[in-house]
């Protein structure tokens, strides 16, 4: 696998290691933890640290500590992973769906083939496959070959990792494992590559929200 182009935030990172992010979000934290070694490496730093160095911190650096910092406080440290931190099994586990990452097995256990999709619109299909938690909502989106997005903005942060296939906006190009975060300051449209099928697990805590003329029809067929 190439090395990824589009990495979580160091804020996302931290708090997942430090045990206080949200359970939805720490599905799709954990879910880009196995498919990238850079951030995993960031993460197991974070845990390396431990409670007992951060409370010897002065309150104002703590605050300002960032993944480079803990990065260099236990560069000689002995780094060890946490389960839901595993890389995935080897290929040929013929019990689990390898598109998949290993943390998002448990949630989706019949695999992608075995999901109810619901229509979003051409090309656009969604299923949820966790009840929102704490107001936010966690589902895989699908969508086909060389479509465009309807022009978007956001009502609430959303995440979003790419699992298969690929697309691109102003933002650059996504691919398995890479991440993009989007709050109300973005808008954007979201083209898929036309290689095959972009599947992304979508971590969201408000709605789309389509701009331009159609934005009325399409608000209803957008709701995830």
């Amino acid at each position: 696998m190439k090395p990824l182009l589009h990495h979580l935030g160091e804020e996302a990172i931290l708090a997942y290691a430090a045990g206080t992010l949200d359970e939805a979000t720490s599905i799709l934290v954990a879910s880009h933890l196995s498919l990238c070694p850079q951030c995993r490496t960031v993460a197991r730093a974070a845990e390396a640290v431990g409670g007992e160095l951060m409370e010897a911190l002065e309150p104002s650096v703590q605050v300002k500590a960032s993944a480079n910092d803990i990065l260099q406080m236990v560069s000689s440290a002995q780094m060890e992973s946490r389960p839901d931190m595993r890389v995935d099994p080897p290929a040929n586990n013929n019990q689990a769906d390898p598109l998949l990452p290993r943390p998002l097995r448990d949630y989706v256990p019949g695999g992608i083939a075995t999901l109810k999709w619901r229509w979003m619109g051409p090309g656009v299909r969604f299923a949820r496959i966790l009840s929102s938690i704490e107001g936010a909502k966690v589902g895989l989106m699908r969508i086909a070959s060389g479509t465009r997005m309807p022009h978007h903005g956001h009502a609430g942060e959303e995440f979003t990792m790419v699992l298969a296939g690929g697309c691109q906006d102003a933002s650059g190009s996504y691919r398995r494992g890479d991440v993009e975060f989007a709050d109300n300051n973005v808008t954007h449209q979201p083209i898929v590559d036309d290689d095959g099928d972009c599947i992304c697990l979508v971590v969201t805590s408000g709605e789309l929200k389509p701009t331009g003329l159609f934005a009325r029809i399409l608000q209803p067929l957008m709701r995830v």
